[in-house]
This record gives C-alpha cells, sequence and structure tokens, in this order.
C-alpha cells in the first residue's frame, strides 16, 4: 500500500434527538398528563490507534465521517437511542489538528488509545419534564442540538528510537536492511527511497529497537528542496540520530556533506538541530584500511567533531556490531533500564560540544 502521512479530512457527530410533546390517552385515565420522553444523544466521533496500519491511505477515499443521530423522544416516557459513537481506526504516531483554525487537538502514540475529535449533541427535552403543579399540561419541548463538525488535519509522525539521515546514496537503505527486517529498494541513483521506511533491530534476547530511514536530504531541504521538509519530521519523535557519510565518494567534499546535513536540520527547527547525533562514516569497504584512517582523520579535524564517530560497511556488516551494541546501550540508560557505565564514549552528547 502507498505510504501516505498527511490527510484532510471532515468529521461530523451526530446530532441529539429532538424531545416529544405527548399525552397520555388511555381507557378510564381521563387527563393523564404529559408523557413526552426525552430524545437520544447523538453520537461523538473519536480517532482510535491502531499498530496494525502503518499509513493513512485510506483516507483518499473516504474523506467525510459522521456519526449516528440520537432518535427522537416517544410517548409513554420512551427515551429515543442515542446514536452510536463512531471509531475511526489510525496509525500509531498521528498528530491531529483542527485545519481551520490550526488548534492542535492531540496525538494518539499507544495502541488502543482514544481520541474525541467530535462530540455529539445533547439530547433534547420532552415535555414530561416541563410539568409542574402550576403548568399540568405542557407543550413545550426542546430540540436537540447539533453535533460538533470539523475539518481535520492528520499527520503522521512514525515512532522510533533511532533515524538514520544524510545525503542521497549515503547508505541508509543499505544500512537499514543489513541491520533490521526492513527491505526498502537500494539502488546506485539518488532518491532510491521515496518514503520512510522502519525496521527492529535486535541485538539480543529482548533488547531491540526500531530505526527509521528517511529519503535523503538535500540542500534546502528545510525550505522544501528536493522531498523537503515532508520527511525531515519522521525524525521528530526520535532519540538519536545516525548521521550517515559516504567515506569513499572521492569526487565529494565530506565536510561540506556533514555541514549540508547540520545546516537543514537547524533549519527545520531546534527541538531536531538539538537531538543527540551520531556520526557513521560508512563503505569503508571500498577503501583500504590505510585510505579509511587518513580520510577519517582528515574529516573530523576539519569540522571539529566530538561526538562519537563509527566506521561501518552496510555491504559487509563491518563495525555494525559495535555499532549496534552501543546504540543498545545508550537507548537502556535513556529508558532507565540499565545503569551508565562510568565513561562510556555513548553518553549523552552533542556534536558540538
Amino acid at each position: 500500500m502507498k505510504f501516505v502521512d498527511e490527510a484532510r479530512v471532515r468529521v461530523e457527530a451526530g446530532d441529539g434527538g429532538n424531545g416529544c410533546v405527548s399525552f397520555r390517552r388511555e381507557r378510564f385515565i381521563p387527563r393523564g398528563g404529559p408523557d413526552g420522553g426525552d430524545g437520544g444523544d447523538g453520537g461523538s466521533v473519536y480517532l482510535v490507534a491502531d499498530a496494525n496500519l502503518s499509513t493513512l491511505a485510506d483516507f483518499r477515499y473516504q474523506r467525510r465521517h459522521r456519526a449516528e443521530r440520537g432518535q427522537n423522544g416517544m410517548g409513554q416516557d420512551r427515551r429515543g437511542r442515542s446514536g452510536r459513537d463512531l471509531l475511526i481506526r489510525v496509525p500509531l504516531g498521528t498528530r491531529v489538528s483542527d485545519q481551520d483554525t490550526g488548534e492542535p487537538i492531540g496525538e494518539l502514540l499507544a495502541g488502543g488509545e482514544r481520541l474525541l475529535v467530535a462530540q455529539g449533541g445533547f439530547h433534547g427535552l420532552g415535555n414530561e419534564r416541563f410539568k409542574s403543579s402550576v403548568n399540568r399540561a405542557p407543550r413545550q419541548a426542546t430540540p436537540g442540538t447539533p453535533g460538533e463538525q470539523r475539518n481535520l488535519f492528520l499527520e503522521l509522525i512514525l515512532l522510533a528510537d533511532v533515524g538514520l539521515l544524510g545525503l542521497p546514496n549515503a547508505g541508509k537503505s543499505s544500512l537499514i536492511r543489513k541491520i533490521s527486517n526492513a527491505r526498502p529498494k537500494v539502488a546506485d541513483y539518488p532518491f532510491t527511497t521515496l518514503y520512510p521506511n522502519l525496521g527492529v533491530v535486535s541485538v539480543g534476547p529482548r533488547r531491540s529497537f526500531v530505526a527509521a530511514d528517511i529519503p535523503g536530504v538535500i540542500e534546502g531541504a528545510a525550505a522544501g528542496a528536493g522531498l523537503g521538509l515532508r520527511f525531515l519530521k519522521h525524525l521528530e519523535r526520535t532519540r538519536l540520530l545516525l548521521h550517515l557519510v559516504d567515506l569513499a565518494a572521492f569526487d565529494e567534499d565530506l565536510a561540506r556533506q556533514v555541514r549540508v546535513v547540520e545546516a537543514e536540520l537547524a533549519g527545520f527547527g531546534a527541538e531536531l538541530a538539538d537531538k543527540p547525533r551520531w556520526l557513521v562514516l560508512n563503505q569503508v569497504d571500498r577503501l583500504t584500511s590505510t585510505e579509511a584512517e587518513r580520510r577519517r582523520a582528515a574529516l573530523l579535524g576539519e569540522i571539529g567533531w566530538k561526538g562519537p564517530v563509527y566506521t561501518v560497511s552496510a555491504a559487509t556488516g563491518a563495525g555494525t556490531r559495535d555499532l549496534l551494541s552501543a546504540i543498545m546501550g545508550w537507548l537502556e540508560r535513556q529508558r532507565g533500564t540499565v545503569a551508565p557505565e562510568e565513561g562510556d564514549a555513548s553518553k549523552a552528547w552533542h556534536p558540538l560540544g
């Protein structure tokens, strides 16, 4: 199914049922009095997080969603049936806002979580409610109130622990294929990856994390160039960013590769730019050990990188074991599941100090 991470939909809650004007009419009971019942409440509209969904593609075909109206009240003090609530399934990580006002409504981050997006109308009152000692035969009833109607903007932001970013052809898709069960397309031309991919990385028994591979970032992405900021947003909820650089790119300035991505992160927002970020130098298998070390030292000296650096080969898997072990240890300390080890190179940090 096509990956769709944005959708615009209209939701309409059900109106409340009207109250009833009725009088009791039975044999041998003269002047039975009012017996009009209340209407039923209108159904509300809820969004429900479903872990089995991974895209908002279904909303391309159905853009209007309406809950059931409440039934009108009836005689003999019978209340109308309330309208059924409408439950709309959405993927985990869906952010919801009002399309007309821009007001944020909420996020759905856990399976089964519900979010009320349109409140059903309140029931009308029947004339039995208005009887009193001075008004024995009331002929008034109230109508049900209208259900809430809203135009919603749904935005899917993937839930992942680690995000992979870098320029096109840095080897992000190859790396996530090597370390996880994800199978994104891999080819020797830019922008092979057209939408984000998630992969579960298993490091050991009950030790795993989720990694996200997004399309390559190019200069001007934060301003909309290329695939633009549309996919940078999928890194917002990650805990750690892996910045991949093609160490074997002889025809490119490696320092410029790093600075371009850093500039785009800063242009997108401080929250993303301030996330912990590790430098991963890829495709070391295409270089001799001497040449790889020389290029690594030259790059780090030019950009002044102060954080952890890992040299790997996504093709052969060289260096990935150490990288995954360090990531898992760092994530466990962030989650509070293990105590941090003093002097560990993978402690919390920011590359610029």
